[in-house]
């Protein structure tokens, strides 16, 4: 079995916990001075808190750069694979011939074609990818769980930071858990030091088919309204989902999850949002009719409601993740490339339809891309050394390549960039403080960047 990611199979017993796990009180942290100097910040940069919302596409295995965002059809042939490339909306632009959508899509999208790093585990890389912060120095590069000292990832600082002025949630994560094969999940995911009451609201389900319901905000017969309105029958309802609570959750951090848990079941704000059988044929045949592009769909859906940060997990599919060892370009051909192809192009372009690209950041993630050597099994490997990753909207500039590979998509040509440096481009769209600081739940503070925005990617 490939590495991939598995989803939880309890998620559809623990919907109602997932409510609860979400929020608890989302406080205001940032003080009058902080805000002061960012509306400071954001009237001198000007992409300084462009973007409202994020939504984030995590291609989990990493895509092959080869294949999707940096064509080499005239490199090596040991090394450029099956396909051709295609020209793009931008003059002098190519993309892999499987991305015919994206390609029309060139002039509104913002590429970095020379992400680098040097860990090859996507266990351990997904940390940095998600939040900039890899582990400390001598971290062996192996698969562990996370631990509840881990730096946390963007959804969890923007609840910390912001909260929500909604009875939605402030962190929606579509899709899995993301884990390999051997079931270790994938760092990065969950909220760390920021404890359990910053954790994401988890839609882990079958998206597939005209009336798909979303289980997470759907009250059960013995869970209605009336019952959740009595405080001591609510306590009683979710006192048996405690034990997936994280361990070091307060007793005052469980209270506020009881408390949130009404409000988000019996929001009317939020069975709209998630109403995804409320959209039209056209409109959900525009995202493809896979898993992954219904994700994406439900991820418009709670964007344009005013969710702030949105995961969404390409893995645990019908056709698997990207992690293709073998049988890379048929995987390529058949699923992965069409599949990413309609979804990105279906949610960027409806984005814009709706006016909505303006203040939402769409961004393509992963923990790295893939070999530029073909293997025996006509695959490509883990290959954190170069890779290429996307974004739309909201203050990334349109139209931009930034940096590039050499002839074989191997290693960086020009402008090497990090991890920390990538987050630290979406911390600034979304107008956190360049200085800010977040302490763990022992007091100790952190600096919430390790990298600096990459600006030629800034509109």
């Amino acid at each position: 079995m490939s590495d991939g990611c598995r989803g939880f199979r309890e998620v559809s017993s623990i919907s109602r916990r997932s409510a609860i796990r979400l929020g608890g009180v989302f406080g205001v942290n940032l003080g009058l001075a902080s805000l002061l100097r960012q509306q400071a910040s954001a009237a001198q940069t000007g992409t300084f808190g462009k973007a409202r919302r994020i939504i984030m596409l995590y291609l989990h295995g990493g895509h092959p750069q080869q294949e999707t965002f940096d064509p080499k059809p005239h490199g090596p042939s040991a090394v450029k694979g099956e396909f051709g490339a295609i020209s793009t909306s931008l003059p002098g632009v190519q993309f892999s011939e499987l991305m015919p959508a994206c390609a029309q899509l060139m002039d509104r999208l913002s590429i970095i074609r020379s992400m680098s790093h040097d860990n090859p585990n996507h266990v351990t890389a997904s940390l940095p990818a998600q939040t900039g912060h890899a582990h400390p120095p001598g971290t062996p590069m192996t698969d562990f769980p996370p631990a509840p000292s881990d730096f946390p990832p963007i959804g969890a600082v923007l609840s910390h930071l912001r909260g929500t002025s909604t009875r939605l949630p402030s962190w929606v994560r579509i899709g899995p858990l993301m884990r390999r094969s051997n079931g270790t999940t994938l760092h990065g995911q969950l909220p760390g030091f920021l404890g359990a009451k910053h954790d994401h609201f988890a839609v882990d389900q079958p998206l597939l088919g005209d009336d798909v319901k979303i289980k997470a905000v759907e009250p059960t017969v013995d869970l209605s309204a009336d019952r959740l309105g009595h405080r001591q029958n609510l306590l009683r309802e979710f006192d048996n989902q405690r034990r997936i609570l994280d361990r070091e959750a307060s007793a005052q951090d469980l209270d506020e999850f009881y408390q949130k848990a009404f409000g988000l079941l019996a929001s009317p704000a939020t069975q709209a949002a998630f109403n995804l059988a409320g959209e039209s044929t056209a409109s959900r045949d525009r995202y493809g009719k896979t898993e992954f592009g219904q994700r994406c769909l439900l991820a418009r859906r709670l964007s344009e409601a005013g969710v702030p940060m949105v995961n969404v997990s390409y893995c645990h599919t019908p056709n698997g993740s990207w992690d293709t060892h073998s049988n890379n370009f048929k995987k390529m051909k058949e699923s992965l490339g069409p599949t990413l192809d309609a979804a990105l192009h279906g949610l960027v372009t409806d984005l814009g339809d709706r006016g909505l690209l303006e203040d939402t950041l769409v961004v393509v993630n992963a923990e790295f891309g893939r070999t530029p050597k073909i293997n025996t099994n006509s695959g490509r490997d883990h290959w954190p050394w170069v890779y290429s990753l996307v974004m739309a909207g909201a203050g990334a500039r349109p139209g931009t390549v930034f940096g590039a590979s050499d002839h074989s998509a191997a290693y960086p040509a020009d402008s090497p960039r990090t991890q920390g440096d990538f987050i630290a481009t979406l911390y600034h769209l979304l107008g956190v403080d360049p200085k800010s600081t977040i302490h763990d739940q022992l007091g100790r503070p952190h600096h919430l960047l390790a990298g600096s925005p990459v600006h030629e990617l800034l509109a």
